[in-house]
């Protein structure tokens, strides 16, 4: 063997090495847990000659009104209606989703379905790729969301909402907590186990129509920011992971459009 090709020896071998150990990570990355459907999940229910699966028709339906009395505020006070987006408004409607997003869903899984919550992402899952994937997305956000902020559209939207750190995080953390587990963990998962991954696709579309009343490159990038949180959840098996890096984004725009807009003169 030449000195020259004794040089290049090394070079070649670690090329493909490199190649296999990147390989490995991303195969690990992409690694979500497997999510087999039971007997149960395989159930079906004959509607007039239509063969629908019995969990995912509930959880479909379910959402579907729950998302529809929220909409409504059907139990929420009439007098506080108009005040929406105060921060007492927000923790009433946060409340009204824990019962709505969180309670009644989870009855379902435990009266109706008579399964684990657990099955349903209320677990802390592969919590090493969760915290690390929900700290990395912050931090990918944070520039992100402090230059939205400051947008009129946002700034007018979001800084009514502000009162104290404690108090909307408090909030928040009880309403996408409740979310999560409506549309991440109750819905989602339920769909995945009856149609495969693209069940994640098809959870995140309600999601989307949530924020109607939001700005309008909000409402847009909601699909993504949906999906990416629909990802996670079914990376990771969990929506807790999905649940803190929401939280900590709401929470940042608002803090951030509150203070663009005390910083307006007059």
């Amino acid at each position: 063997m030449t000195d020259r090709e004794l040089t290049q020896a090394p070079m070649v071998s670690a090329e493909p090495s490199f190649r296999l150990r990147a390989r490995g990570w991303f195969r690990t990355f992409v690694g979500a847990p497997a999510y087999p459907a039971d007997a149960a999940d395989r159930r079906e229910v004959d509607l007039l000659g239509l063969r629908l699966p019995f969990r995912s028709t509930v959880a479909i339906t379910v959402m579907v009104l729950v998302v529809i009395f929220d909409y409504s505020r059907t139990f929420v006070p009439p007098e506080l209606i108009a005040f929406d987006r105060n921060p007492a408004m927000q923790r009433i409607q946060a409340l009204d989703r824990l019962l709505l997003f969180i309670v009644v869903p989870l009855a379902i899984v435990l009266l109706a379905f008579r399964d684990r919550p657990s099955r349903y992402g209320l677990r802390l899952g592969d919590w090493r790729w969760g915290l690390g994937l929900a700290i990395a997305g912050c931090a990918v956000m944070t520039p992100i969301v402090l230059g939205l902020a400051a947008a009129p559209d946002f700034r007018d939207y979001y800084a009514p909402s502000w009162s104290s750190l404690p108090d909307v995080l408090a909030t928040n953390t009880i309403d996408l907590g409740a979310a999560e587990f409506l549309f991440r963990g109750f819905l989602m998962l339920t769909l995945v186990r009856a149609i495969g991954p693209i069940g994640v696709l098809v959870a995140t579309l309600p999601f989307v129509f949530t924020h109607l009343t939001k700005p309008e490159l909000e409402l847009v990038s909601t699909i993504a920011g949906g999906m990416a949180y629909g990802w996670l959840t079914w990376r990771t098996g969990s929506i807790l992971w999905g649940a803190l890096a929401h939280t900590y984004i709401l929470t940042l725009v608002m803090w951030a459009a509150a203070t663009a807009a005390a910083a307006i003169p007059g």
